[in-house]
C-alpha cells in the first residue's frame, strides 16, 4: 500500500526540553492512525510538526514523494481540526464550509460544499450561523470543511475533547463512518484511550516524546510491550514475581510461596518481573469453590471493596503481601455475588497474563497510584 506520510529521526526541542525524540512513523494511505498518551508526551507537538505549525529539529517529514519538512502550512496537502472547531462566526455553515474552496478557486463550490454538509448529515443546516449550533453539530461541520478540500491527510488535534460524554461517543462512530467513506488518511491525537481503541486501525503511545508501542489496538490492549502501555491502554493488575522455572510453553513465576504461568511468549527475560492481568480476565471465586487444576489460582483474598457498575461489578481484593488487585465480573445472573470483608480467590488462564519488567506505576494516575496500596 502506498505511504501517505513518513516520519523520519524527527526532534523537536524547545532549549533544554525535548518533545519529540527521534520519531520513526509510517502511516499507510486511507488509514485511521491514533497517538495517544498523556499530556505533555509529545503528540501534539508532532502533529503540528505534520501540519507544517512547528519546525522539526532534525528528521524529515513526508507526503507521499512530497518532502515537505520545511515547507510551509498551505503548501501542504493537510488539513487540522482542532478541538475548539475555530468556525468563522459571522459566516453561515454553508460558507464556512464553502471558504476554503473559494480562496481555491473551485468552480463548483455549491455542489462540493454541499456533499460535504451531507456527508456530516447537516445539510438541513446550511443557512444558520455555528451560534446556533450544538456543539457536536459545530464539530461536524469543522470536519466538513477540512473534508471538503480533499486533503491527502486530515489532522485531528482532541477534536472530541469540549463535547459531553454521550455525544462524544456518538462522535467516535461518526468520524469513523466519515473516514471510511471519504478515504482520507486520519491521524488523530488523542489523550482518551476509548477513542483510539475504538476508532483507529492502528495505534502509537507516546511516552516522553517517544514511542512506547505501535499496533492494532487488540494487539496493544492484550500484549503490552511495557508497564506504561499496559497501565495506559485500560487497567492491569501487575503482581511483583520471581521466575522459578518452566512447565512446556509456560514460564512459573512465585509470589509470596504461590506459584502461576505464564506464556513464555508472553514473557520477557527476567528473574524479576511483574505479572500482568487485565482486571476482566479474573474470576472471582469462595475459598469453597473447586476451580480448574489448568487455571492460575491466588488465595487468601478479602474483598475490599464491591462496586455494582451495572453491566458489572468491579472489586478491590487485598491480597496477603498487602497488594490490592481489581476484578471486574460480568453480571450474568449467576454465582454469587461478594460484599466487603469476604473472603476470596483469585483465578486466570495462563494463557491471559503477561509478564513484563519495569514500574509498576508507569502510565497510571497519581490518583489511582495511591487506591492500589
Amino acid at each position: 500500500m502506498a505511504e501517505d506520510l513518513r516520519l523520519t529521526g524527527v526532534s523537536k526541542r524547545f532549549a533544554s526540553f525535548t518533545a519529540v525524540d527521534g520519531l520513526d512513523l509510517t502511516i499507510a494511505q486511507g488509514e485511521f492512525f491514533a497517538v495517544l498518551g498523556p499530556s505533555g508526551c509529545g503528540k501534539t507537538t508532532t502533529l503540528r510538526m505534520i501540519a507544517g505549525l512547528e519546525d522539526p529539529t532534525e528528521g524529515s517529514i513526508h507526503l507521499g514523494d512530497l518532502d515537505v519538512t520545511h515547507k510551509k502550512p498551505y503548501q501542504r496537502p493537510v488539513n487540522t481540526v482542532f478541538q475548539n472547531y475555530a468556525l468563522f462566526p459571522h459566516l453561515t455553515i454553508f460558507e464556512n464550509v464553502a471558504f476554503g474552496l473559494r480562496r481555491r478557486g473551485v468552480k463548483d463550490v455549491k455542489r462540493q460544499a454541499g456533499d460535504a454538509l451531507d456527508l456530516v448529515e447537516l445539510g438541513h443546516l446550511a443557512g444558520r450561523k455555528p451560534a446556533q449550533l450544538s456543539g457536536g453539530q459545530q464539530q461536524r461541520i469543522a470536519l466538513a470543511r477540512a473534508v471538503v478540500n480533499r486533503p491527502k491527510v486530515l489532522l485531528l488535534d482532541e477534536p472530541l475533547g469540549a463535547l459531553d460524554l454521550k455525544l462524544r461517543r456518538q462522535m467516535q462512530i461518526e468520524l469513523k463512518r466519515i473516514q471510511m467513506e471519504v478515504g482520507i488518511t486520519f491521524v488523530h491525537v488523542t489523550h482518551d484511550q476509548e477513542e483510539a481503541m475504538t476508532m483507529a486501525d492502528r495505534v502509537a503511545v507516546m511516552n516522553h516524546g517517544r514511542v512506547e508501542q505501535l499496533g492494532p489496538p487488540s494487539e496493544l490492549y492484550e500484549t503490552p510491550d511495557t508497564t506504561f502501555v499496559a497501565n495506559f491502554l485500560g487497567q492491569s493488575n501487575l503482581v511483583p514475581v520471581r521466575r522459578a522455572g518452566t512447565d512446556g510453553d509456560h514460564v512459573v513465576v512465585e509470589t509470596h510461596g504461590q506459584k502461576v504461568r505464564v506464556r513464555r511468549a508472553r514473557c520477557v527475560e527476567a528473574n524479576d518481573l511483574l505479572l500482568g492481568v487485565r482486571p476482566e480476565k479474573v474470576r472471582i471465586l469462595a475459598e469453597s469453590e473447586r476451580t480448574s487444576p489448568h487455571l492460575n489460582v491466588l488465595t487468601g483474598g478479602v474483598v475490599l471493596d464491591a462496586s455494582y457498575l451495572g453491566v458489572s461489578t468491579q472489586y478491590l481484593v487485598r491480597m496477603p503481601w498487602g497488594q490490592n488487585l481489581t476484578v471486574f465480573a460480568q453480571n450474568l445472573g449467576v454465582g454469587e455475588r461478594f460484599r466487603d470483608g469476604e473472603r476470596a480467590v483469585l483465578a486466570w488462564e495462563p494463557d491471559h497474563g503477561f509478564g513484563l519488567a519495569g514500574d509498576a506505576d508507569a502510565g497510571v494516575d497519581d490518583e489511582l497510584v495511591a487506591a492500589k496500596g
